[in-house]
């Protein structure tokens, strides 16, 4: 969509996503992390971070040990060393 000579993004149009490109990914694609969720903070399991937009729209996805895929904004993560 345009107007008045400059893009505008509207729902579902993030300029960085299309049929031939995807956001930048952030450099811990493919490594373990650890996560908790703040209800049971004491409680962590394994994941992989399988998402990490270095760009927009900024997602960050993170696929756990049982297979579900979690946002990172719904959990508490760190890397594994």
């Amino acid at each position: 969509m345009i107007a008045k000579g400059r893009q505008v993004t509207s729902m579902g149009a993030v300029p960085t996503i299309g049929h031939d490109r995807f956001p930048r990914q952030g450099h811990l694609i493919g490594h373990r992390v650890s996560v908790c969720f703040a209800s049971e903070p004491d409680r962590t399991t394994g994941g992989v971070m399988v998402r990490q937009d270095d760009e927009l729209p900024y997602v960050e996805i993170i696929r756990l040990d049982d297979g579900r895929l979690v946002l990172t904004a719904e959990c508490l993560w760190m890397p594994v060393r």
